[in-house]
C-alpha cells in the first residue's frame, strides 16, 4: 500500500515537470527582477501563497508548499545550466535507444550512450532530449527525460511525458513551442531500435523529489497535528518523563553549563518537539552529544501504585514475526548456527565498527538494561554531519555508570569526509564481506548484490546511531529498516527548508529535536519568487515565530568579550555570557595595538565598489582589497604566526570580491596561497571559526544600497568567526542606510575601535602610526594615573579652565578615531 502511494506521488511530480518546455522556461525565470515585482493577482492565479506560522489542516499545508516547491525546481532547472561541468551539467551525451515502451502517459525508454569513467548521470537526474544538439537555433524535437535507473555503465532507463503541459497544479505559465514536443509522438510510434538521441543533463532533483515525497505524505507524518498549529499538546501516559542513572546524571551536570542541561532535561522530559537555539561558540555539538548518552541510557520513570514504587520499563508492542526473530537472537542455540560464530573481528574491534584509531572500547550493552533507544541523526549538508561524527568518534559518550565509549554507528550517504570513512556503511559493509568465510553456512546468505544489501540492512539494524544528512535520509535504504527510529535530531535545523526536515521524520518517531539557530544563515532558496513566498524559511523558524518555546544555548566558549558584545546586544537580547577564563585564552600579542584588538571597524571613506546593477551576487571593491592586503602583510609580519590558513580568515559576502582577493594572493604566493590564508564567503564560513577574521563588506554607494549584506543573519555570521579579532572593513556611510549595520558603525564608534581611512593607504600601517595606536601596558597605565593623579592634585586651577575650553581628552583616554580630521 505504502509502495503504490509512493509510486502516485512520484507519477504526480513526473508529469508536472516533464511537461515542462525548456526553451520557454528559460527567459520567463531568468528575471528575478521580474519575481520580486509579482502582484497579488498574479500570485494567486499561480496559486501561490505566502507560508504562514499555523494551519488549518493538510490540504492548506500542502496547498501552501506544493506550488512554492515547484518554483524552486524551475529555479534549480535555470541554475543547473551554469554550472560547471564536473557535474556533467551542461555536457551533451551521445545515445541511442535500444528499447521502448508506453504506459500511463508516459513513453520510457532504454538508451545506450556514450558514458565516460569520470560520468555522474544518476537516477532522478533531468535531462534534455532532443534530436540535433542546441547551438543558436532550437531542435527540431526535444523533450525533458528523467533519469529512472541506471543499468550497467552505459544504460538509461529514462521517463518522458509528451502529451503537453499537465494541468494538476497552478504554476508559472509558460508558452508552448508548438510541435517541438508533440513530434516525439510519432517519432517513438517509428521504429526504434538505434534511433539517434543527444542527451544533456539540466539538473539532479533527488533531493527535491525526496522533499516532495515528504510533503505530499505529511498526512501520515507522526505528530502532525503538532506541525500544523506549532503548538505545545499536553503530555499523554506515554509520554512521561525519563530518568537516567545518578553517575550519567552527574556527570552531565558537571560537563555542561545551565542553558545545556537545560536543554537536554526537555529531551527527558518527553516533550515531542524540542527547540534547542545555538548562538556562535555556544557548544551546541557538545550539547548533542550529551543528548545522546541521555538519551540511550534513559529509562521511563517510576510509577506510584497503593503507596509503593516500582519501576515500568516500556517497550513497543512486537508482532508476533519481531517474537520469533527477537526469541531466535535470544537463544541461537536452538538454531543451526549461532550467529555470533559469522561475527569476524576487525581492526582489534568487537564487532564491525572501527573508531578510526579512537582507543576507547566500543559498547558492551548491560543484560539489565531492557530498553534501548535508536537514534537517527541529521543535518542539511554533509559537512556539518561529519562535524559532529567526528566528535563522537574523537570523544565518545557516556554510559550509565559514567563510563565513555563509542556506541555502535554508521554514517550513510555520499561524500563521507576521510576522518569519518572508517563507520561509514559502504567502508562497513566492505569490511564484513571480506571478514566473511566461504562456508556453506556463510554461503547460505547470498552472494552479490542480495548479499551486500542484506548486510547494510544488518549493519543499520545494529548501529545505535545512525546519521545522515536530510536528504538521504528519504533513500530507499531507509525503508528496509526492521525498526523505526526513536528520536530523531536534527542539527543546523534552521538552515533547512521546512520540506526537507520533513524527510527523515516520513522514517516514524516518537520525538525530534531541532538544533540550530534562526539568526544565523538561511536555508539556501534558489527561486527569488518561492523566497518572496517564505518558502526559505525553517520548521525551526516557523515554529519560533509562533511562540513554541525555545531552548537557547547562552554561554559562549569561542570569542574574546570584546566579539561577542555586539551580537548579543543587537540579535540575542543581551543574554548571552561568556565563559570561564574565555577572556584569558583570547587574548593576543597584537591586540596591544588598538587597530588590531579584538573588534575594530574601518571606514573606507573613499572607495568604491563595482559590479552589475542587475545582479546583486557580482560586486567587487578595489579598494577594499588594496586596504585588506596592507592590513594582512602588516599583521604576518609582526607576527608570523598568523601566516596559516588555520589561523586567519578573509570573508566576504560576495562572490566575486572572493576571487579577487585569491587572484590576489595567488599572484604573492602562488600556489601555495591556500596555506597562507583561507578566504571564502560568509556562507561558505558558517559553523566555522578562526583566530583572526578580516570581513570585507564591499558596499560602497552614495544610494546606500547594500542588496542581500542587509540580512541580518550573513552579518551575525560574518562577524561572529573569530576566536580573538574581527576586523571588519568597509563604507560607513554607506552601510549605516541599514538599522544593524548603523548599530555596528556607532558600536564600534562608542567602543573607540572605530578608525576612518583615507588614501594612500600604507600611511595607516606606517610604524609611527601604529606606534600612536599602541594600548599602554599595565605599568606604563598605572605611571599614567600617577602622573595624572599627581598634576590634578597639584594644579586644579588649570584642568577647570581645559575643561570650559573643551579641550579635555576623550572619555575614552584617547582611544577615539584614528586619522579623524
Amino acid at each position: 500500500m505504502e509502495k503504490n502511494k509512493d509510486a502516485a506521488i512520484l507519477s504526480r511530480f513526473h508529469k508536472i515537470v516533464l511537461s515542462w518546455v525548456y526553451f520557454s522556461l528559460l527567459p520567463d525565470l531568468k528575471d528575478s527582477n521580474k519575481a520580486l515585482k509579482i502582484t497579488k493577482a498574479d500570485a494567486e492565479k499561480l496559486g501561490l501563497k505566502k507560508v504562514k506560522k499555523t494551519y488549518k489542516n493538510v490540504d492548506d499545508y500542502i496547498q501552501t508548499f506544493e506550488p512554492l516547491l515547484f518554483e524552486e525546481v524551475k529555479a534549480q532547472i535555470i541554475q543547473g545550466k551554469s554550472k560547471d561541468e564536473d557535474d556533467d551539467v551542461g555536457v551533451y551525451k551521445e545515445g541511442f535507444i535500444s528499447s521502448y515502451t508506453e504506459a500511463d502517459g508516459f513513453h520510457t525508454a532504454m538508451v545506450t550512450f556514450d558514458a565516460k569513467d569520470n560520468d555522474r548521470i544518476t537516477e532522478n537526474d533531468l535531462l534534455l532530449v532532443s534530436n540535433t544538439k542546441f547551438d543558436k537555433s532550437l531542435p527540431k524535437m526535444f523533450a525533458f527525460a528523467l533519469v529512472l535507473n541506471r543499468e550497467g555503465c552505459n544504460q538509461l532507463n529514462l521517463r518522458m511525458f509528451v502529451g503537453g503541459e499537465f494541468e494538476g497544479i497552478k504554476t508559472h505559465k509558460i508558452k508552448n513551442v508548438p510541435s517541438r514536443m508533440s513530434k516525439f509522438h510519432s517519432f517513438f510510434g517509428k521504429e526504434t531500435k538505434e534511433r539517434h538521441l543527444w542527451l544533456l543533463k539540466v539538473a539532479g532533483l533527488s533531493t527535491v523529489i525526496r522533499e516532495y515525497v515528504a510533503l505530499m505524505s505529511f498526512s501520515s507524518l507522526p505528530f502532525k497535528d503538532l506541525i500544523l498549529s506549532a503548538a505545545e499538546r499536553d503530555a499523554t501516559s506515554e509520554q512521561r518523563p525519563w530518568k537516567i542513572p545518578k553517575p550519567l546524571m552527574e556527570s552531565l551536570e558537571n560537563n555542561h553549563n545551565s542553558s545545556q542541561l537545560d536543554a537536554i532535561r526537555a529531551g527527558l522530559s518527553r516533550k515531542t518537539v524540542v527547540l534547542i537555539q545555538g548562538p556562535p561558540g555556544t557548544g551546541k555539538t557538545q550539547t548533542i552529544l550529551g543528548l545522546l548518552s541521555a538519551i540511550l541510557h534513559a529509562t521511563p520513570t517510576s510509577l506510584q501504585s497503593k503507596g509503593e514504587t516500582f519501576d515500568v520499563i516500556l517497550q513497543p508492542e512486537m508482532s508476533i514475526d519481531d517474537k520469533y526473530n527477537h526469541w531466535r537472537l535470544a537463544s541461537p542455540w536452538l538454531y543451526n548456527c549461532n550467529p555470533r560464530d559469522l561475527i569476524m573481528p576487525i581492526d582489534g574491534d568487537e564487532g564491525f565498527y572501527p573508531t578510526s584509531g579512537n582507543d576507547m572500547k566500543p559498547e558492551v550493552v548491560n543484560s539489565n538494561r531492557k530498553y534501548r533507544a535508536r537514534v537517527l541523526v541529521c543535518a542539511p549538508s554533509n559537512s556539518a554531519l561529519d562535524e559532529i561524527v567526528l566528535r563522537l568518534l574523537n570523544t565518545g559518550i557516556r554510559d550509565e555508570k559514567d563510563r565513555q565509549y563509542n556506541p555502535k554507528i554508521v554514517r550513510i550517504g555520499l561524500k563521507a569526509h576521510h576522518s569519518v570513512q572508517a563507520v561509514s556503511l559502504d567502508y562497513l559493509v566492505n569490511q564484513r564481506l571480506a571478514g566473511m568465510n566461504t562456508t556453506a553456512d556463510v554461503k547460505k546468505q547470498g552472494s552479490g548484490a542480495h548479499d551486500r544489501d542484506s548486510i547494510r540492512a544488518s549493519i543499520l539494524d545494529e548501529a545505535a546511531i545512525v546519521f545522515s544528512t536530510l536528504s538521504y535520509s528519504g533513500s530507499t535504504l531507509f525503508s528496509k529498516l526492521s525498526h523505526a527510529f526513536d528520536v530523531v535530531i536534527i542539527d543546523e535545523a534552521a538552515q533547512a527548508v521546512e520540506g526537507a526536515t520533513l524527510i527523515p521524520l516520513a522514517n516514524g518517531c516518537k520525538q525530534v529535536f531541532l538544533v540550530g539557530d534562526p539568526l544565523q544563515l538561511p536555508a539556501t532558496v534558489i527561486s527569488t519568487l518561492a523566497q518572496k513566498f517564505g518558502y526559505g524559511k525553517s520548521l525551526f523558524s516557523r515554529f519560533e515565530e509562533a511562540g513554541y518555546p525555545v531552548q537557547m544555548l547562552k554561554t559562549q566558549y569561542r570569542m574574546h568579550p570584546e566579539i561577542r558584545s555586539f551580537p548579543s546586544d543587537e540579535f540575542y537580547g543581551n543574554k548571552l555570557e561568556d565563559g570561564e577564563e574565555v577572556m584569558e585564552q583570547t587574548k593576543r600579542p597584537w591586540h596591544k595595538f588598538r587597530c588590531f584588538g579584538p573588534f575594530c571597524f574601518f571606514d573606507i571613506e573613499d572607495g568604491n565598489e563595482s559590479g552589475s546593477e542587475d545582479t546583486d551576487q557580482s560586486r567587487e571593491n578595489f579598494d577594499e582589497i588594496e586596504f585588506v592586503l596592507l592590513m594582512y602583510h602588516k599583521l604576518v609580519k609582526n607576527y608570523p604566526e598568523l601566516k596559516s590558513s588555520s589561523q586567519l580568515a578573509i570573508i566576504t559576502p560576495y562572490a566575486k570580491q572572493m576571487k579577487r582577493f585569491q587572484e590576489r594572493f595567488h599572484e604573492t604566493f602562488g600556489t601555495e596561497s591556500k596555506k597562507f590564508v583561507d578566504i571564502n564567503t560568509v556562507d561558505g564560513f558558517q559553523g566555522r571559526e578562526k583566530d583572526v577574521a578580516i570581513f570585507s563588506c564591499v558596499r560602497a554607494n552614495k544610494e546606500g544600497k547594500i542588496g542581500f549584506l542587509g540580512d541580518s543573519r550573513r552579518m551575525n555570521v560574518g562577524i561572529t568567526r573569530a576566536r580573538s579579532s574581527v576586523l571588519v572593513v568597509g563604507s560607513a556611510s554607506t552601510l549605516k542606510k541599514d538599522k544593524h549595520w548603523n548599530s555596528l558603525v556607532e558600536n564600534a564608534r562608542n567602543r573607540g575601535c572605530f578608525f576612518q581611512v583615507k588614501k594612500p593607504y600604507p600611511s595607516f600601517f606606517s610604524d609611527e602610526n601604529l606606534e600612536s595606536m599602541r594600548v599602554p601596558d599595565k605599568l606604563e597605565q598605572m605611571e599614567q594615573h600617577m602622573d595624572e593623579t599627581e598634576n590634578n592634585t597639584l594644579d586644579v586651577n588649570p584642568i577647570v579652565e581645559d575643561v570650559d575650553q573643551g579641550n579635555v581628552d576623550d572619555e575614552d583616554g584617547g582611544y577615539g578615531e584614528a586619522n579623524d580630521d
